[in-house]
């Protein structure tokens, strides 16, 4: 099967394309890219991407498929229908469903789900420690060797120094990304969302910066100590950037990732006691946000992420203490991270870079660019599309989101996966 996008602006960060071209697709992988018009249709399907964004599959390296296990929340099926609707074209699942992913057997279930239900491509990603319970390593290496990308105990932080440090030194031997949930569970206790003015006044406990900051420090050094290569999940504090951003001018192996949420809300959005606002990190204060945005700008932050994080209505419908943490993401990712480019803090290749060419490199997908003879996971973006969140028509499962209503600008309007539009 062949289509040709003709007329798109095609960016491609990893090999500095951007301009009008039109790209062939064949047998599931791009075969030319060529001046507007010089690329002959013949029996192909033709897109026309006229004023459209022609760029890398988009990649979220950090979703919650919640299968198995959860299936009444999301399963692999639902999930990456919500991915393909936001236009991306592969999504790394976290290991905290249940059973956990620490073993091969979980992760082959997962492999097989996916090959026969997934709309996207399906990385899994194992867990660090048996059960994440931060006391006994999982099998790395098997874990490694049945397709995870990565290991983390997302969710749970390990608060073990010497069991992260021993993670980190395995790591190593296969070359595979530590992704730490950075959160210093003593400190956090029992709070709900962010420790300051608002938590104060609404009578909510809160989590304080530093439970997000001394474990970013800590596993900055351990990661310097071990040469392992640290990716730290949903950045949410000024501190946390500071630190990452010092870290990598020192040469130690370290990657971050923030979310739509972390730069576009802050603690003020849980007034009314919103449970749809209530996260892990918890919403921080403006001060934050200014930071996130900055180091999304000058690269200290690599990725955007979504921390695609489904639950039930009735799960959230009850006291703000009782709800539990998290939000989806899929589906809004691209119109909220658009806004980076409309103010002016990325430039389009910038933003692509983030949703896609990085998050290849630390999960070693081989996708994130357009080269001829890459697999064809290719997004079709416009970024002129106006549209409104409309939580009710979303693919995913569940509809926690605290953006329901709000009017936003870019959407994807085309997702192939392998050539499949």
């Amino acid at each position: 099967m062949k289509i040709l996008i003709k007329n798109g602006i095609v960016i491609d960060p990893a090999n500095k394309v951007e301009g009008n071209l039109d790209l062939l697709i064949s047998d599931g992988k791009i075969a030319k890219l060529g001046k507007p018009g010089s690329l002959p249709a013949n029996s192909a399907e033709v897109i026309d991407a006229s004023g459209k964004l022609v760029v890398p599959g988009l990649i979220d390296m950090h979703v919650h498929l919640r299968e198995p296990g959860y299936e009444y929340k999301e399963t692999i099926a639902t999930g990456t229908a919500a991915a393909k609707a936001g236009g991306f074209t592969a999504v790394c699942c976290m290991p905290n469903t249940n059973p956990v992913n620490d073993s091969r057997s979980v992760t082959e279930f997962i492999l097989s789900q996916a090959a026969h239900e997934a709309l996207a491509r399906v990385f899994p990603i194992g867990a660090i420690t048996k059960g994440s319970k931060g006391e006994e390593l999982a099998e790395m290496g098997e874990l490694h060797e049945s397709g995870c990308k990565g290991i983390s105990d997302d969710g749970k932080p390990v608060m073990s120094a010497a069991v992260m440090r021993r993670a980190m030194e395995y790591s190593t031997i296969f070359d595979i990304a530590v992704i730490s949930h950075c959160e210093d569970a003593s400190l956090a206790s029992k709070g709900v969302m962010n420790e300051g003015f608002v938590s104060t006044e609404l009578g909510l406990r809160g989590i304080p910066n530093a439970a997000e900051d001394v474990m970013t420090a800590r596993d900055i050094e351990l990661a310097a100590l071990t040469g392992a290569r640290l990716h730290i999940c949903h950045v949410s504090t000024a501190g946390s950037v500071r630190m990452i951003r010092e870290a990598k001018q020192r040469g130690v192996r370290v990657t971050a990732e923030t979310c739509p949420h972390y730069f576009t809300l802050t603690d003020e959005t849980v007034r009314g006691y919103h449970t749809m606002a209530k996260m892990n990190p918890p919403l921080r204060t403006a001060d934050d946000v200014a930071a996130i945005r900055q180091g999304l700008k000058d690269g200290t932050l690599d990725v955007i992420a979504t921390d695609h994080a489904p639950h039930g209505l009735d799960e959230k419908s009850v006291e703000f203490d009782t709800a539990p943490f998290g939000i989806v993401g899929l589906e809004t990712s691209v119109g909220l991270s658009f806004k980076l480019v409309q103010e002016g803090i990325l430039s389009m290749a910038d933003l692509i870079t983030r949703m896609s060419t990085m998050p290849a490199r630390i999960i070693k997908s081989g996708g994130g660019m357009l080269s001829v003879g890459a697999v064809a996971d290719i997004t079709i973006i416009d970024p002129d599309l106006d549209w409104t969140v409309n939580a009710s028509q979303f693919l995913s499962k569940s509809k926690n989101t605290p953006f329901d209503g709000w009017k936003l600008k870019g959407k994807a309007v085309r997702t192939i996966v392998e050539g499949r539009v």
